[in-house]
């Protein structure tokens, strides 16, 4: 097997916790050694934002990356949140009061009632405080940041609440837990589909994109190829499930369920 060929973007900072990463001219990945997501700061020439922050615990090691390159909390205006789970956005909080804090509108219902279920809240020693949500965006909205231009993109299957970042112009795809390198899929959660997450990937493949910024691992500069792999991967799992399906006999096991609750309303029409 032959072995990858070196990094094309630069490592700035390394620690044993995390790794600063630069994938782009004002574009950088925090990169968390434990089991916190990414976090990614795009500097523009009028805004400057983080998509996801990580967990909680992380926070200082966030922080320590972002002065490496001369950013300080205050200098955030918005924080977007790619979706629900904790490990993409446990450490909002510390920016209340300082920046924007947007999420898709079904991701942030989620996390305004803390449904811990949705959030994986057990997955995750996180403290157990509230998440406001300032901004519920929509697919078409889009983020100006004067030279960056980030568009986004409703991509549900991991969740129903998923969104991607896409600027056309540089070819950047902040895709989260929707695609990661290698043809990687993030999993189907909860209110997560799988036919959702074929469609999703659908609509990544048509992109023009040029490096890919996930929510989990490496950067990518072959986007094309690993929505390729995910998108044969995802109808494999789709396959799979239907003969799981097939396998369990649905109709004979939910036919003794459906009795119960016909037996239910017969007494109560007693």
């Amino acid at each position: 097997m032959s072995e990858r060929r070196p990094s094309p973007f630069k490592t700035l900072l390394d620690s044993d916790v995390c790794s600063l990463i630069q994938a782009a001219e004002d574009v950088y990945q925090v990169r968390f050694k434990n089991r916190a997501a990414n976090a990614y700061l795009v500097r523009g020439s009028s805004r400057t934002i983080l998509i996801d922050v990580g967990l909680s615990s992380n926070y200082p090691h966030l922080l320590t990356s972002l002065n490496h390159i001369g950013v300080q909390p205050d200098d955030i205006d918005m924080v977007v949140l790619s979706h629900e789970h904790l490990d993409h956005i446990g450490a909002a909080y510390h920016f209340h009061g300082r920046a924007f804090i947007a999420a898709h509108r079904l991701a942030a219902n989620k996390i305004m009632l803390r449904d811990d279920f949705s959030m994986l809240r057990k997955m995750f020693n996180e403290p157990n405080v509230p998440i406001n949500i300032d901004l519920w965006l929509e697919e078409s909205n889009l983020i100006d940041l004067g030279n960056f231009r980030l568009n986004v993109m409703y991509t549900p299957g991991h969740t129903s609440a998923c969104i991607t970042l896409f600027d056309q112009d540089k070819g950047l795809l902040f895709a989260s837990d929707t695609l990661m390198p290698g043809g990687v899929m993030g999993g189907v959660f909860g209110s997560g589909s799988i036919a959702d997450y074929i469609q999703s990937l659908e609509r990544l493949k048509g992109l023009n994109s040029k490096i890919l910024l996930s929510g989990h691992g490496r950067l990518s500069d072959t986007p094309q190829e690993d929505v390729r792999i995910a998108i044969q991967r995802s109808h494999g799992l789709l396959s799979d499930t239907a003969q799981l399906f097939d396998a369990l006999d649905a109709r004979a096991n939910f036919e003794p369920i459906m009795q119960s609750v016909r037996d239910l309303n017969k007494l109560d029409d007693s």
